[in-house]
């Protein structure tokens, strides 16, 4: 079981997310937010609290009722859950409703305890909100997904369960599970924050390692196939160059190679002075798509190391607005809503995971032409050329999909929309800059997938195998569980869905 205590950790949200671990909250979390809870409650008894007496955002001038204060509360939820398009995920509505939790536990949001006790418990049951992706704009918070969230938890609204959508009255009846009940502002505490876009961006660093991760055995791989000379991979070589993302990509790839019979050292075939040729058959230096790698690699191993870290403090953070304060007894007004630390971090990791795709196509576009490799048949195609195709129509698919991600990997957190009666005057964008990443991610394992089995077939044609690295043997075992060698031309969709799948659920 993970307990929620201070803080939370990535190996939490994939214990909770991915092993399917148990959500347990620890008596100091109890304890921590019931004191926030009856601090404002006495606090706010004879002062004007935003979203506690008053109307929210531009119509916050109006002082609302003692009477109609909980009322207030059910009316937000209900006239903000106006999401449309595409429904979130199941592990993307999950990873955000744990991210939810945590930032209501840290005692900064004056929310009454259930809240979080039954959001707890629709993790713990696999009752899932349902949640769209359009709606957010990530300034103050995730509003209209996260109103969705609250929605559930009054009792309203839609949810799977048990493999299909049914209405949230009814599955919490099955499970004997009551509405929340708000008790003072709820509401506004549930929707004002920036859990929806970091849940997804969790996700997204999560798949984004793991896609990582391949590319890297991909690029290791296809320098062995190539014969490649080591040099470019040395120590050396990148040391002298002061970027640490470049010297772990580089140490990944020696890594991977290690072993393998294929790869050539300059020592022994240049520089042992019996070349006498003027001109040299075989290239003095790979393709750039395959001597770059480090350089290449290096920024987006960088850049997703850091939207780890911006993350993982975003989903430890007090993001909702107003901000309660138990040790200085004083609620603070600002901006912790604002979604730029995510929306900024999910734009880089989007244009180094359309960069990676880029990378991953070009190599496959050196393996299936062979007019740049000079070692294989057109296309890896091991049949009869001209009756049987090989892998030419799966290139269409790779080209296609890198240039999908090429359009989505524009930034958007620079396309700031005032709204709210230009109360929200500058936007981050941020849930739409974590959905089209996630967008983004997924192409890139559907490029890796096709890449993946050109490279089996080119070890199948160069008859290689026993001269891989142990590294290499594994993905080529790996691949070949799923898809047979072939020479005859298949349907390769269903093929490339399985390995698709795979890649996705396993880290190298």
């Amino acid at each position: 079981m993970t307990i929620l205590n201070d803080s939370i950790s990535l190996n939490d949200f994939h214990s909770v997310l991915f092993e399917q671990n148990k959500v347990g909250l620890s008596d100091t979390l109890l304890n921590r937010v019931n004191e926030s809870f009856s601090f404002l409650s006495e606090f706010a008894q004879n002062k004007i609290i935003y979203g506690v007496n008053t109307g929210f955002g531009p119509m916050a001038q109006y002082r609302i009722s003692e009477e109609d204060m909980i009322q207030l509360q059910y009316n937000l939820i209900r006239s903000h859950s106006t999401g449309m398009g595409e429904e979130l995920g199941e592990v993307y509505v999950r990873s955000s409703m744990l991210a939810r939790m945590n930032t209501l536990s840290l005692g900064h949001s004056g929310i009454h305890v259930s809240a979080i006790e039954l959001m707890k418990e629709l993790l713990n049951r696999n009752i899932t909100p349902v949640i769209y992706h359009h709606g957010g704009v990530g300034a103050s918070g995730d509003l209209v997904q996260l109103a969705h969230l609250a929605l559930i938890l009054i009792g309203e609204g839609e949810v799977y369960y048990e493999g299909k959508k049914q209405p949230t009255n009814e599955v919490f009846e099955k499970e004997g599970l009551g509405p929340l009940k708000v008790h003072l502002r709820e509401g506004l505490a549930l929707m004002n924050g920036t859990s929806i876009m970091s849940g997804i961006g969790i996700v997204n660093v999560i798949y984004a390692e793991r896609l990582f991760q391949w590319s890297v055995s991909c690029s290791g791989l296809i320098n062995e196939i190539m014969r490649a000379y080591d040099d470019h991979l040395s120590e050396k070589l990148n040391s002298v160059k002061k970027h640490s993302g470049q010297q772990k990509v580089a140490g990944m790839l020696r890594e991977f190679i290690s072993g393998s019979k294929l790869i050539r050292k300059r020592e022994e075939h240049l520089y042992n002075g019996k070349n006498q040729e003027s001109i040299f058959k075989d290239k003095l230096q790979e393709y750039y798509s395959i001597r770059c790698t480090p350089q290449i690699l290096g920024p987006i191993y960088e850049t997703l190391e850091n939207a780890k870290k911006i993350l993982i403090e975003e989903v430890n953070s007090a993001n909702d607005n107003p901000i309660i304060d138990v040790e200085t007894k004083n609620v603070y007004h600002g901006g912790n809503f604002h979604g730029d630390y995510v929306a900024f971090e999910m734009d880089k990791l989007r244009i180094g995971i359309t960069k990676l795709s880029m990378l991953m196509e070009r190599q496959l576009n050196y393996l299936l032409n062979p007019s740049l490799n000079e070692m294989l048949p057109a296309f890896v195609n091991l049949g009869k050329l001209g009756l049987n195709f090989g892998m030419q129509g799966a290139q269409f698919t790779a080209t296609s999909t890198t240039a999908e991600n090429q359009t989505l990997a524009t930034p958007i957190y620079t396309h700031s929309i005032p709204n709210n009666k230009d109360n929200q005057d500058i936007v981050s964008m941020g849930t739409n800059a974590s959905w089209l990443t996630k967008k983004v991610i997924d192409n890139s394992f559907e490029v890796l997938s096709i890449q993946l089995l050109t490279l089996i077939q080119a070890i199948e044609y160069l008859e290689c195998y026993d001269n891989l690295s142990p590294k290499g043997k594994n993905v080529y075992d790996q691949i070949r569980e799923i898809v047979p060698a072939f020479k005859e031309d298949l349907v390769l969709a269903p093929y490339l869905h399985k390995i698709k799948n795979h890649i996705k659920e396993q880290s190298l």
